[in-house]
């Protein structure tokens, strides 16, 4: 009997299902409109729907099993970009309530003087002082007074706060003071979420840690709602696996692990497909990629040097400065959902407001009036004008049409060249994103492929391509539930860190011994609660350095063994190949700082396979389904394109633009001056052509 691992993709417009069958290898695919009043129900939805598919059954549930269950949620992310966490409040210590709205005395723009600083998430009457006091050696200047402490709670509690944030200075030299805390609001508020600085970012930055540990408040109790609806959904579908959750940083961690850290969840999404791009471009030969995820909602982008995403220890996200593991991924308000208007000046824009999935573009047929990028490319006919998802979901040309003539007739222009202009815009976005993780950090785009995904990714990638004089573009097997799939290759992880400020010399070699040690003890602890066997455990060593006097640190492997001199020795040379790397000098005999020690614990579980398929031949003519009139940019017109059928494409098949390419997930847009070709794993590679 099969047994399938499953991997889902909830987005802002649609849910993604990706289902690997363990015993034939296969893998298949199912989408739906998401559900954004309660993700849950478009999961489960999803999930019975996919495996009715593949595994149809005369009863109430499908007829195999589910083995593994990995799945990635915006609920974590949704809900902090629209403060649309619970009651919240924060307890520190004396002196410090005013840390979290002070910041570090950025305006956001600066050149903007108005622009707005992002909401703070506990109100001045909700951050509440307490007197205690540690030194920077963990040494006690003033003991935490637990009347004060007790008052304080009972304040909150009257207050109406449904979670409570615990950051105290020092707390992560020393936790004593914070968990002392922690056990006086559970005594008198039992039923509250509480988060410790120590337990969720234990490193040094008093700033960033606490506006991280506020985060993790202000959402828990959203994640832990969202966990409790779906959790009975899935076991009503018959599910015995142990479900798990992406964290930001690329692995997967268990749903009680991710009610407790929510904030390592707010790249839930999009870190899978930054997985599964390295994954397929390793098979297919390309590991300098910039991944392009364009969904219904935004647009993710991420560059791979080597096969490898940057990993960063601390992010802002819409804002909020994050001290969590998280891949390096920066993201924009452009997708398929984005709404095209013309703001004060008389200039056409695109997002990053969405029409999202309810109600969606104009073409869904479900009341919103304004053109989306979808309803442009519905005009233009890159689109499919009838239909999506195979046929499942029925399009509406003719309000995609009113919709974008509407815009027309104020610009003054046609409806196809208002739509092309929605297109050029949004592209622009999206090369802008781009150059922010290539061009800003010295990578020269042109040396890199461009790997599309996500539903709409495909349909502008060469165009964008074109923008950034990028001359490849790869486009998966199944480019619209890469993030799905991303979940059935990747691995349970977690992140584990201890600041440290020591001399990177010899005589740390005892210091540095003693704190990898705790972190390995902390990393078994999770491990065994995992219930991962010895065998696929696997830890690997890092350390932020500086030199004495700078701001930020830079990340450097720790070789493999026991700590010893030699240790500290190649330490100290492997900072300066790293800041000669990336600043362009090393200064040779300056003083070297350890600032942070960091452990990364994988978890191995059985992933995925995607194999290789023999060649058919180059001619692809089989694979044309239909013709349609179809708007190039490059003609200025319509012009008759034939429209292939991804699932009949073989590899080796060639074939050169225009040309549109559609399936089930995604539409591929091969324009003229383009060729494209199927490899052996059933990537369609795009390429200019000579």
């Amino acid at each position: 009997m099969s047994r399938w691992r499953v991997g889902v993709d909830s987005g802002g417009t649609f849910t993604d299902i990706c289902l690997f069958d363990e015993q034939e290898g296969r893998v298949e695919t199912w989408k739906v409109p998401s559900t954004p009043d309660d993700p849950s129900r478009g999961i489960a939805q999803g999930v019975e729907e996919g495996m009715r598919r593949v595994a149809p059954a005369a009863g109430d549930r499908p007829a195999a099993p589910i083995g593994y269950f990995g799945h990635g949620t915006t609920v974590a992310t949704n809900a902090l970009i629209q403060h649309r966490g619970v009651k919240t409040g924060l307890v520190t210590t004396d002196g410090f309530r005013d840390l979290l709205e002070i910041g570090r005395q950025k305006r956001p723009d600066l050149y903007d003087i108005q622009a707005d600083k992002p909401k703070t998430l506990v109100p001045r009457d909700l951050r509440l002082e307490v007197p205690e006091r540690l030194r920077h050696t963990g040494e006690v200047d003033v003991p935490l007074d637990e009347d004060r402490m007790r008052a304080a709670a009972r304040t909150l509690k009257a207050a109406g706060v449904k979670a409570v944030a615990v950051s105290f200075l020092y707390g992560f030299i020393r936790p004593d003071h914070e968990q002392r805390a922690v056990k006086i609001l559970r005594e008198e508020m039992p039923d509250a979420f509480i988060s410790a600085g120590h337990e969720i970012a234990p490193e040094f930055r008093e700033y960033e840690r606490l506006s991280t540990v506020v985060l993790n408040a202000y959402l828990g109790p959203v994640m832990e709602n969202y966990i409790r609806r779906l959790s009975p959904r899935l076991e009503a579908l018959g599910m015995t696996a142990t479900p798990h959750l992406t964290q930001s940083n690329g692995g997967v961690i268990g749903f009680a692990t991710a009610a407790e850290m929510p904030v390592r969840t707010v790249l839930s999404g999009p870190s899978t497909g930054v997985v599964g791009a390295q994954a397929i471009g390793r098979l297919a030969g390309f590991e300098d990629l910039i991944t392009f995820d364009m969904g219904g909602t935004s647009t993710d982008v991420a560059l791979l040097q080597g096969g490898r995403c940057r990993l960063a220890a601390e992010a802002t996200v819409h804002g909020y400065p994050i001290k969590a593991p998280m891949l390096d991924i920066h993201t924009v308000g452009a997708g398929g959902g984005s709404i095209a208007y013309i703001d004060s000046g008389g200039l056409l824009k695109v997002g990053p407001r969405s029409a999202g999935a309810d109600p969606g573009p104009a073409c869904y047929d479900k009341g919103n009036p304004e053109p989306a990028v979808t309803d442009a490319n519905v005009v233009l006919q890159t689109l499919n004008p009838k239909h999506l998802l195979g046929g499942r979901m029925k399009i509406r040309h003719d309000l995609a049409e009113r919709a974008v003539g509407a815009l027309a007739g104020r610009l003054g222009l046609g409806v196809p060249q208002t739509a092309q202009g929605i297109l050029s815009v949004v592209t622009a976005n999206m090369a802008r994103a781009i150059r922010v993780i290539s061009v800003q950090r010295g990578h020269d785009p042109r040396d890199y492929t461009l790997m599309a995904f996500g539903g709409a990714g495909p349909l502008h990638a060469a165009r964008l391509a074109r923008e950034l004089e990028i001359g490849r573009v790869l486009v998966p097997a199944n480019p619209g539930i890469l993030c799905a799939m991303g979940l059935l290759l990747t691995d349970l992880r977690a992140d584990f860190s201890l600041t440290r400020l020591m001399p990177a010399t010899e005589a740390s070699t005892a210091d540095v011994a003693e704190g990898f040690a705790a972190l390995a003890e902390r990393a078994e602890r999770w491990f065994e609660h995992e219930g991962i066997a010895p065998a696929d455990r696997h830890i690997a060593r890092t350390v932020d350095m500086r030199y004495h006097g700078q701001n930020y640190e830079l990340s450097v492997a720790v070789p493999d063994g026991p700590v010893t001199k030699a240790t500290l020795q190649a330490l100290a040379a492997g900072f300066a190949d790293v800041h000669r790397q990336r600043y362009g000098f090393a200064a040779d005999g300056d003083p070297v700082q350890i600032v942070t020690l960091r452990v990364e614990a994988t978890g191995a579980v059985r992933k995925a396979e995607l194999l290789a398929h023999p060649e058919s031949g180059p001619d692809a003519s089989s694979a044309i389904a239909q013709r349609r009139p179809v708007w190039l940019a490059e003609t200025g017109d319509f012009v008759d394109c034939p429209i292939y059928a991804r699932d009949a494409l073989r590899p080796g098949n060639r074939f050169t633009g225009p040309a549109i390419v559609e399936q089930m997930d995604a539409t591929t847009l091969v324009p003229p001056g383009w060729t494209a070709r199927v490899d052996s794993y059933l990537n369609l590679i795009l390429e200019v052509a000579p």
